[in-house]
């Protein structure tokens, strides 16, 4: 099949859209379909040969973290010069409800569109505002899909509208059998925190309470802090006893994301709220590392309720102490709830969120819209 699809953030700014379209892109071209994906970016060197430049985005905040969104004449002009110049099959538009160029391709277009919606927010001022204004571009969805529950709950709540249930994807081979990155071979009991340090809603903070009162009873505990944000300020607001516990690496690249998840012992995921999925959590289960998250209905939801992970009350840094005590002084046990039988159980959960199966299974919505002519240009 030609395959259209049009990505709503900056390709070479960190987020987990980003990854998903790029992954899907990559694994629909290994499959033999022929792909192209429009995205804003910011230096168009770092863009694929399958990606086309569709201008520099603007960041605002949007769904509680801040978004490099994309709208104007400009970006418009060349999201319809890429669509007359592919034939395409089927258009895939990604978050289409961002002021961005989902929108706009969603706008711009008519034929087969298919639009992924993967925001879980149940209060979105933003929605609730612009539904009106969304639906003539909604209406000509020939389907929607949702990455989690919490993203169906929150488009079927703002736009009355529902959604195929099919998440997101991981490549577990990329994860499996990495090793650890220098001076975290040691086995010293480590903990792992991967994501944008500066967003209060991952967590990081809960993180840090906890290690105050978890090196009070596994006393070489230290964590590992690697992802986007300003490292140096957060260096200097560390309180002074963990100063020496805490190592921050900032961004890492996609190359060695798996051995940040390979260097601990466990990997936490204290998030707040708003999370739609956790793929993370499904990189880290591949990774065959043991982890502990916040009890949040879309991590729960991964973690098999609790079966392929620990969960923790959200925002309690003290029983997050607890679980991750319990975690890093299980290293060996083999029983039922034992760490080892939860990695195994992980590592199974995260085969079925292999891509090849993931995009499979999108391939098969795409099927099921394409049957009466392909995506042109709308004459108004």
């Amino acid at each position: 099949m030609r395959i259209g699809i049009a990505c709503p953030y900056t390709w070479d700014v960190p987020g987990g859209v980003q990854v998903h379209v790029r992954d899907l892109a990559e694994t629909l071209i290994a499959a033999g379909h022929e792909v192209s994906v429009i995205t804003p970016v910011d230096d168009e060197r770092t863009l694929p040969p399958y990606a086309v430049d569709a201008g520099r985005a603007l960041p605002v905040r949007y769904n509680g973290s801040v978004a490099r969104l994309l709208m104007g004449p400009v970006s418009a002009a060349r999201v319809r010069r890429w669509l007359r110049e592919h034939d395409f099959d089927v258009l895939h538009v990604h978050e289409p409800s961002a002021p961005s160029v989902s929108l706009l391709a969603c706008m711009l277009a008519d034929g087969p569109i298919v639009a992924t919606f993967h925001t879980a927010n149940p209060r979105s001022r933003f929605l609730t505002a612009a539904q009106g204004a969304l639906q003539p571009s909604f209406e000509k969805l020939r389907a929607r899909i949702a990455v989690s529950e919490a993203a169906r709950r929150t488009l079927v709540e703002h736009l009355g509208a529902d959604a195929i249930l099919i998440p997101n994807g991981v490549a577990v081979d990329d994860f499996a059998g990495a090793t650890p990155l220098p001076g975290y071979a040691d086995g010293r009991p480590t903990v792992v925190f991967l994501g944008r340090i500066d967003e209060p809603r991952k967590g990081l903070d809960v993180l840090l309470a906890a290690m105050l009162q978890l090196a009070t009873t596994v006393g070489d505990a230290r964590l590992l802090v690697a992802g986007p944000g300003d490292t140096a300020g957060l260096r200097a607001r560390l309180d002074p006893r963990l100063r020496e516990r805490v190592d921050l690496i900032g961004l890492v690249s996609d190359a060695d994301k798996p051995r940040v998840f390979a260097s601990g012992q466990v990997y936490c995921a204290p998030n707040t709220g708003q999370e739609s999925f956790g793929i993370v959590l499904l990189e880290a289960m591949a990774a065959g590392t043991p982890v502990v998250a916040s009890d949040l209905d879309a991590f729960r939801r991964v973690l098999d309720d609790g079966r392929a992970g620990r969960l923790f009350e959200v925002g309690d840094p003290g029983r997050l102490a607890e679980v991750l005590a319990e975690v890093l002084g299980d290293p060996g046990g083999t029983g039922p709830g034992s760490t080892a039988e939860r990695v195994r159980h992980a590592h199974t959960v995260a085969r079925s969120y292999d891509w090849p199966t993931i995009a499979e299974r999108i391939v098969g919505v795409y099927r099921m819209v394409s049957g009466d002519g392909r995506v042109s240009v709308a004459s108004n």
